[in-house]
């Protein structure tokens, strides 16, 4: 994906009669100033438009996730511009799957994935807003929202964009009327790091009939570890009752931060834009944090997006949006399929540390170099057949 300077449509912004200012006028107005919200907003000042972003909060700005970031998401950062220092980041080289005795790895098939903390993540992004030149308004209230016009505390902006980077509980969508949820599924999520020298230089998912545990490596010395799980009382703490391999591992660790939690939600729109107004990130639509996708999808939706809207429509976003989410939400439904069914997980997961080569196939697809098609009839025959012969527990 390319971005090409756009030259933005100037309009009046003084009366004639006083020469006092009628309203502030920008191109883009971006709702949100997280991660997907700060990458569109830089996005758009690369093609030429004039932006602001309002967020009611003031960084830094914190929120419970994995904090890894696979290659698609880095590739997906760089088409706007933005690449993370390796010295603010954990290089990872592929995902490990472990339940038991049983595991099962494979590597990116190109480049690597990185492990970085949100706020420093966050904190990079917004130097990078700052120096493409985006108006910011931390701390900003977003008091009405009309086609056209954005009113922040009580100055009116007027603008030809409107962009909801405003997470899973959008106002810019719940105002607007943008899109009806088709599918929801809700999970929670907490998260925590601990001061130790990660043991590998893989995403390690550890998995038991009451969740999954992600162990990111973010720096030389710290790794982050997340917990998601559909029982609201289920904490990090329990880490020895149900996921005992990882709490050996982590065993004398002092934690680094304290224990944060989320929502994690399973949501599809029929709809992501409306007019002149569209939606990214978390406000358009989300997969389960189970697939690691999240942030990815959303750099993704904003380089589609910004191409949008320098062709004056945003028809070619809504189709976008859909091709970006597919890979993830069908990894998410294989994956919370093998989450609720221990026989499935058994098997499905004995049958791939006896073919790892099906292993690194199935992340290839996840992280978009390869396409489910190349999959194959062949592998697809062996791996069930393997699964139907696997001895496990049902």
């Amino acid at each position: 994906m390319s971005l090409q300077p756009w030259a933005p449509v100037s309009a009046p912004s003084s009366c004639c009669s006083c020469g006092k200012p009628m309203s502030t006028r920008t191109d883009v107005v971006i709702v949100g100033g997280g991660p997907v919200g700060l990458a569109t907003a830089i996005a758009a000042r690369h093609a030429g438009m004039k932006v602001m972003l309002a967020d009611h909060a003031v960084p830094p700005i914190d929120k419970a996730c994995g904090e890894g970031l696979m290659p698609d998401g880095l590739e997906s950062l760089a088409a706007v511009g933005v690449t993370i220092p390796v010295e603010n980041a954990f290089q990872f080289r592929g995902i490990r799957f472990r339940e038991g005795e049983t595991s099962v790895d494979a590597t990116f098939p190109r480049g690597v994935g990185y492990g970085v903390r949100r706020t420093v993540l966050h904190d990079l992004l917004t130097q990078r807003a700052e120096e493409a030149g985006v108006d910011l308004r931390w701390g900003t209230r977003v008091s009405a929202i009309a086609d056209g016009r954005v009113t922040l505390n009580d100055e009116e902006v007027r603008c030809d964009w409107i962009i909801g980077a405003d997470g899973q509980a959008s106002q810019v969508r719940e105002r607007m009327q943008i899109g009806r949820t088709q599918t929801e599924l809700r999970r929670y999520g907490f998260r925590q790091h601990f001061a130790l020298t990660p043991w590998t230089d893989y995403v390690e998912v550890y998995w038991s009939d009451h969740g999954q545990v992600y162990v990111t490596p973010v720096a030389e010395d710290q790794v982050c570890v997340a917990l998601i799980t559909a029982d609201p009382h289920l904490r990090l703490s329990c880490l020895s009752t149900f996921f005992p391999e990882l709490a050996e591992k982590l065993s004398g660790a002092n934690a680094s931060s304290r224990e944060q939690g989320a929502i994690t939600l399973t949501r599809q729109l029929d709809t992501v834009c409306a007019g002149n107004i569209a939606l990214v990130g978390e406000a358009s639509g989300s997969v389960d944090a189970i697939t690691g996708e999240g942030m990815s999808l959303g750099f993704r939706q904003a380089v589609a997006v910004v191409e949008a809207m320098q062709s004056g429509s945003l028809a070619s976003y809504a189709r976008a949006h859909i091709e970006i989410g597919k890979p993830a939400r069908r990894m998410s439904m294989l994956m919370l399929s093998m989450g609720n069914r221990r026989w499935l997980r058994h098997r499905t997961l004995r049958a791939l540390s006896s073919r790892p080569e099906l292993f690194a196939q199935m992340l290839s697809i996840h992280v978009g170099e390869s396409k489910l098609r190349d999959f194959g009839l062949e592998r697809a025959l062996t791996l069930g057949w393997r699964m139907l012969y696997t001895q496990g527990e049902a």
